[in-house]
């Protein structure tokens, strides 16, 4: 029992300093990136193909920041899908801290950006009539989980903020490795692996969808450590890691009057992920792969 408590510490302390500098760069990013006053280019004909880069930036602030967009019909309804479905909030850190691994980032970012560019384009293509409005004065930024920056010194913004949020991703990551660690244990990582042959690739983009629909980073840590951790295949983490939006549903919920609105959309972003994942996974299967 000990020693899966000490590997999975060890392995999260590994990780920990990279998690810091990263999100210390991060937050240098936001505070040079702002929407707030040329938001427009999300207006037009490269409307889901920037949508889609810019949700490729390892936070949840620019989901955030296209939920208040689109809420004020100020985006159309497919470049809104686009940031979310190539939003992976902590997924790529995650990835990039964890060695090997690391080579997976790349996979994830083509993979994402095509399926928020296509589904962007064919949804905005679909509702061609689909009208915008006009700005008004108030700013709308894309700051990392919704944490706001005004007021505060550049210590708390530059070194505390990133060091709090690390220590809370260090810890979701070393729960998840106390769960797999056991897990592996008491099953075998045999009769694990061929679970995952039998059925799985065509199931688990289904559940992990799910899970990335849960608005918290924890679920993107969840879905990406289970993945390295060999506990789910790649199609399903991508599954998971499209359907995560971070704190973007949760403010586009804010707006009651549009409740059927934001159900019919949370139904078509896990509907699509988790069909993006099961294909995935069968081209994988296909090749080989799995």
């Amino acid at each position: 029992m000990w020693e899966i408590v000490l590997d999975a510490f060890l392995d999260t302390l590994k990780v920990f300093p990279f998690l810091v500098v990263i999100y210390i760069l991060i937050e240098f990013i936001e505070q040079k990136t702002s929407f707030t006053r040329n938001h427009k280019i999300l207006q037009g004909n490269l409307a889901p193909l920037i949508g889609s880069a810019t949700g490729l930036v390892p936070q949840c602030g620019f989901s955030v920041m296209a939920a208040k967009l689109y809420d004020k019909g100020l985006i159309r309804t497919g470049t809104f899908l686009a940031v979310l479905l190539s939003t992976s909030d902590e997924a790529l850190i995650i990835l990039l801290s964890s060695g090997q691994n690391a080579m997976y980032v790349m996979p994830v970012i083509v993979i994402k950006l095509i399926i928020g560019v296509g589904v962007g384009y064919l949804v905005n293509f679909i509702f061609t009539a689909e009208k915008l409005q006009e700005a008004g004065p108030e700013e709308i930024h894309a700051y990392s989980c919704g944490r706001e920056h005004e007021g505060k010194s550049d210590f708390k913004v530059f070194f505390l903020n990133p060091l709090l949020h690390s220590l809370l991703i260090a810890f979701y990551l070393l729960v998840v490795n106390l769960i797999f660690g056991f897990i592996i244990k008491a099953v075998g990582e045999d009769k694990i692996a061929s679970s995952l042959m039998i059925g799985g690739a065509y199931w688990q983009p289904f559940i992990t969808a799910l899970i990335g629909l849960i608005p918290n980073c924890a679920s993107s840590v969840v879905i990406t450590q289970a993945f390295i951790d060999k506990g789910i295949l790649f199609g399903s983490c991508i599954a998971g890691l499209c359907a995560n939006a971070g704190l973007g549903l949760v403010v586009l919920f804010r707006n009651t009057k549009k409740i059927k609105r934001n159900i019919v959309f949370v139904i078509t972003l896990y509907l699509i992920s988790a069909v993006a994942g099961l294909v995935v996974n069968c081209i994988a299967a296909a090749l080989g792969l799995i």
